[in-house]
């Protein structure tokens, strides 16, 4: 699980750090020592060492029985940080509300990183049947309409540099193959918006448009409907409102 390199020298305890912590952020639970050393594949003496003053500093925690780590409090806090200081989120808050009252469904903000997109905020249906994503999860670009809307304001050679030739299947549905994804992006840049319907969540469709603030796009917003209660009608509703909510948050992020 190697940190980008940046082209300068790395220190090897730091890097070692954030490769622990981004074991834990990445499987919510507890593990024991032996599943942490064969994920990182660190000498077993210098990972107890490491995790030991990890524990210390508030930043991995253990089980009652000090054999078992996840992640700490002080993760969430840095986290919490992050989103209450991003001007984009702070700005978005109206837009999304606006949004979730126009639909009725749930609402992303999300921020694409790498070949994943990471939910920045979210607005939950009030119906019973609804999905669930939690601020700060990671999905893949490729299989979610919020990746693909922001993949789409890439050239194809960027999304090829990006994306590997055979991607990961989420659910039968998934577009496996690069080339065709890239056939897809041509068909959302022309019509605006994208979508994954059962593409990264069985019975569920989503729609998404990107917030054009930068170019290339690092932000978009979504709508996620489960695919029992989707009518066209609601579709196009769902998309005119998305239309209506990039239109304001572009003109809410102009000055960021």
């Amino acid at each position: 699980m190697p940190v980008a390199e940046s082209g300068g020298a790395q220190v090897k305890s730091a890097v070692r750090t954030v490769e622990l912590l981004e074991f834990f952020a990445g499987r919510p639970g507890m593990h024991t020592l032996a599943a942490v050393q064969e994920a990182v594949g660190y000498p077993k003496s210098s990972l107890y060492m490491l995790l030991r003053t990890l524990v210390d500093l508030g930043w991995v925690e253990t089980d009652a029985t000090g054999t078992r780590y996840g992640i700490g409090v002080r993760a969430l806090q840095v986290g919490t940080s992050y989103i209450e200081g991003d001007d984009v989120v702070a700005a978005a808050r109206p837009t999304l509300d606006r949004l979730s009252d126009d639909t009725t469904e749930t609402i992303h903000l999300a921020r694409l990183d790498g070949d994943s997109v990471v939910c920045l905020a979210t607005r939950q249906s009030g119906h019973h049947l609804r999905p669930f994503t939690r601020v700060g999860r990671r999905l893949p670009a490729h299989s979610t309409a919020l990746g693909k809307a922001l993949l789409a304001t890439h050239s194809d050679e960027q999304v090829r540099a990006m994306l590997p030739e055979t991607l990961r299947p989420v659910t039968e549905h998934t577009v496996t193959d690069r080339e065709k994804l890239i056939a897809e992006l041509h068909v959302i840049r022309e019509q605006g918006y994208a979508v994954d319907r059962e593409e990264n969540t069985l019975g569920l469709c989503c729609f998404g448009v990107a917030v054009p603030y930068r170019t290339p796009a690092r932000d978009a917003m979504s709508c996620s409907v489960p695919v029992a209660r989707l009518t066209p009608q609601h579709e196009q509703a769902i998309r005119d409102a998305l239309f209506d909510a990039r239109n304001r948050l572009t003109s809410a992020t102009r000055r960021l």
